[in-house]
């Protein structure tokens, strides 16, 4: 099949995964299922495009094991906080918006399943990689792992500072933290980056950039940074003013002393 058979058969299984999704959260209320699902899914690409992708076996074995234990480990740490905490505030907040329409949150979930298909676009060009350069597969392996470690070591570093209850109310300034106010989302980023490196001597190289573009795009601009800083204000409020103030909003970089300058 070609890969863009494959990606068509991917999406409608992305649209009845993520109806499935949206029942569920017409029962239980909280729709961060819809990240667990995105993650799942896209592991899922990961794994039948280099499965059936026409390319050398090298691209396709790290895509396999590298991009889908990326999927993975992200699904599992997002389903982690779905099943122990409420519904984040920031769909929270959507839902009063939306007075919980639920027409429009069947258009948030199958916006979802649009999305993955996009996002795997960077694995199918790795995946028909047929002339790979083994000094740019060895390159998006240090990217990827950089990428994936610093994810992981953000997301740790904050669910130890919320564990305080000490610390409830206040933003979390330690570790990666202190040097950008969304490190997670920084490390996220970064990771794409492996699949354009993998996909040099593809045909379909061009498509690779649609990962750290579009992710940068949608994280700093639409779904991530904005959500997350509206939410943070509402939950902080003059406590995560001053982290704002003092602290780089996306790449990392030392502390600003207080009342300085812009964000980066």
């Amino acid at each position: 099949m070609s890969p863009a058979s494959v990606l068509g058969l991917l999406w409608l299984v992305a649209a009845a995964v993520m109806l499935a999704g949206w029942l569920h959260q017409r029962r239980h209320h909280n729709a961060g299922l819809a990240d667990v699902l995105w993650a799942a899914l896209l592991a899922l690409c990961a794994g039948v495009l280099a499965a059936t992708g026409a390319g050398a076996g090298a691209p396709r074995l790290l895509l396999a094991v590298l991009g889908a234990g990326w999927a993975i480990r992200l699904g599992a740490h997002l389903g982690a906080r779905v099943s122990r905490e409420p519904e984040d505030g920031r769909y929270q907040a959507l839902r009063d918006r939306w007075r919980d329409d639920q027409r429009r949150w069947f258009v948030f979930f199958q916006c979802q399943a649009l999305s993955v298909p996009w996002f795997a676009l960077p694995f199918a060009a790795v995946a028909d990689n047929r002339h790979p350069h083994a000094a740019w597969l060895a390159a998006g392996a240090v990217i990827w792992l950089v990428g994936v470690l610093g994810e992981t070591l953000a997301d740790r570093q904050l669910a130890h500072f919320r564990a305080l209850p000490a610390h409830r109310g206040r933003a979390c300034r330690t570790g990666l933290w202190r040097y950008s106010r969304h490190p997670n989302y920084f490390f996220e980023w970064l990771h794409w980056f492996a699949y354009l490196a993998w996909s040099v001597g593809s045909r379909l190289a061009p498509l690779a950039w649609l990962g750290p573009v579009s992710m940068f795009v949608f994280l700093r601009y639409l779904s991530g940074v904005p959500w997350t800083e509206q939410q943070a204000l509402r939950s902080r409020g003059e406590d995560y003013r001053e982290y704002q103030r003092s602290t780089s909003l996306f790449f990392p970089w030392f502390p600003r002393p207080p009342q300085s300058g812009a964000d980066r």
